[in-house]
């Protein structure tokens, strides 16, 4: 059974499915944990920090897009944490779940970015092909 599930997300609409998912397989086991990982992108942090008041408001707008994700995990009474962690989605996302010793990667699809990922978005192709545990990419 999956004990340790890594959540991998960016406040999309593909995340919030993923986040029922990771919920669905966490409700059967009691000592599931899910570990929410939320990557600030550099390419989109430098904008975020030019338009935003200061680092305040910019932690509160990426906690935001966390909202719907925590509010649904909380509901369901799961145990869960939140990290935020910073680089470019794809790579840290892989170095961070080969790190950790998690049973289960769940990750939402994302669009059509290119002819090498008419199926699978970029940071999900990628993090299918290098990361070490299972994987589940959710539509």
């Amino acid at each position: 059974m999956y004990k340790r599930i890594l959540l991998a997300v960016d406040g999309s609409e593909h995340s919030i499915r993923a986040t029922e998912e990771s919920i669905k397989i966490a409700s059967l086991c009691k000592e599931c944990f899910i570990e929410v990982v939320y990557v600030a992108d550099f390419s989109k942090t430098k904008r975020d920090v030019l338009h935003s008041q200061g680092r305040e408001e910019l932690e509160l707008s990426r906690r935001k897009k966390l909202l719907p994700i925590e509010e649904q995990l909380k509901s369901n009474s799961l145990t869960y944490h939140v990290k935020i962690l910073h680089g470019e989605p794809g790579p840290t996302i892989v170095e961070y779940a080969n790190q950790g010793e998690f049973d289960l990667i769940v990750i939402g699809s994302r669009g059509l970015n290119s002819l090498q990922e008419m199926v699978l978005g970029s940071v999900s192709h990628k993090v299918v092909k290098r990361v070490n545990s299972p994987v589940l990419i959710v539509k």
